[in-house]
């Protein structure tokens, strides 16, 4: 374990590094972007003077890694406001969106790994069908989300988090906040609001999930430890849920770790054409404005989640399988 959170602490350290290169040569001019194209040359090599940009390189990279250890985040260039500030109102926004994401991939996934496991050239058919639906980019299910159960059905909603305003809820989560309060309104219209946005980013990896899982159950039904278990007695659904689901998950997990960083990048398209007011809009943004602060902070979380899931998926497989421990 100790192996792990040095390993983990280091990655985070070469991550803030590269986030830092990256926001430093990336082009545009911070400056500018705050004080505005007009700005006199005076008032421009102040504000350098304060950003520390006439500094060294290195001199600012250890400035930033010393304000960043002290959850000094700076201003956003493009709102004026704290990065922090806007972190605080958009995280909670990504963060319901991330959820329901990556549980409507595993319930996609559960239920298509049956299908996968069917034969037939009917099943091939189907198969075909849900690859080519994996395969679509996040944006062309949205759109495709809008015109069916917006345009066409009535169903949902495609703007915005709630109809009902900001929840006043502590945890910034509308459909948790309507929980906690018993709003029955405002959680079942929330709910309406974050179904199609999740679903179109959670159906590449929910498809892909169910193709891992249906090739893990079906080998793990046809070893010898299933089929010992039959000879003992045990029903199907027993070999299922006691030894073929517990083996098969292992791949699975694995999978759905590498898959976060496929839905963290369909959640920043997916915010934009829904309006959902959270990192991935904030994101698109600062990068419009230039706002290089708010974008290496912005990659710095997105990337530093990505990396502790990564090593949760991990503690997890570790958990479920003997053969990791051992390894």
């Amino acid at each position: 374990m100790i192996l792990r959170v040095g390993s983990l602490l280091g990655v985070l350290f070469a991550l803030s590094i590269l986030v830092f290169l990256v926001s430093h040569f990336g082009g545009g001019d911070p400056v500018h972007a705050y004080l505005g194209a007009n700005a006199s040359p005076d008032a421009v090599a102040a504000m350098r003077s304060k950003l520390g940009l006439d500094q060294s390189l290195v001199a600012q990279y250890w400035r930033y890694l010393t304000r960043l250890v002290h959850g000094d985040l700076g201003i956003s260039l493009s709102t004026k406001r704290p990065v922090s500030a806007e972190l605080r109102t958009r995280i909670p926004a990504t963060l319901e969106l991330a959820v329901a994401t990556v549980v409507l991939s595993v319930i996609i996934g559960l239920m298509l790994a049956r299908v996968y496991a069917l034969k037939g050239r009917f099943a091939g058919v189907i198969r075909f069908v849900l690859l080519s639906a994996a395969s679509a980019p996040a944006f062309l299910l949205a759109t495709a989300g809008v015109l069916i159960f917006f345009a066409h059905l009535g169903w949902l909603p495609v703007s915005g988090r709630t109809s009902y305003g900001a929840s006043s809820g502590l945890t910034g989560m509308y459909v948790v906040d309507g929980l906690l309060t018993g709003n029955l309104p405002y959680t079942v219209d929330a709910l309406k609001h974050l179904v199609l946005p999740a679903l179109a980013a959670a159906i590449g990896p929910g498809v892909a999930l169910a193709r891992v899982l249906a090739d893990g159950l079906g080998k793990s039904l046809e070893s010898g430890y299933a089929r010992t278990a039959r000879s003992l007695g045990e029903t199907e659904p027993q070999v299922l849920r006691r030894h073929a689901l517990r083996n098969a998950a292992s791949p699975a997990l694995s999978l759905l770790g590498v898959q976060l960083g496929m839905m963290l990048s369909s959640l920043v398209v997916v915010e934009q054409i829904f309006s959902w007011n959270g990192l991935g809009q904030f994101l698109v943004s600062a990068i419009n404005g230039s706002d290089t602060n708010s974008v290496a902070t912005v990659s710095l979380v997105l990337g530093a989640v990505y990396v502790l899931v990564n090593t949760l998926v991990d503690v997890g497989l570790a958990a479920i399988d003997p053969r990791v421990r051992l390894a």
